[in-house]
């Protein structure tokens, strides 16, 4: 299982807001959001947390658990 973020970035576009006022709002690096945007990418629960907090959505809105094949 993999985590996706790509609902996380469709929500800043239906809300208009760039991923800078996300960091400043929610007190994380750019550079984490960054990250958060390849498929896979690994950050920790205290990092959704403020996310969720600043945007006022669940982790439900932003992330999405996706199945990887291991052959």
């Amino acid at each position: 299982m993999a985590a996706s973020y790509k609902r996380l970035f469709k929500l800043l576009i239906d809300r208009d807001m760039k991923k800078k006022e996300l960091a400043e709002k929610a007190g994380i690096s750019i550079a984490t959001i960054t990250k958060m945007g390849k498929d896979g990418a690994v950050v920790s629960s205290d990092v959704l947390v403020k996310i969720c907090t600043a945007l006022n959505c669940t982790m439900d809105d932003i992330v999405e658990i996706i199945p990887v094949n291991e052959d």
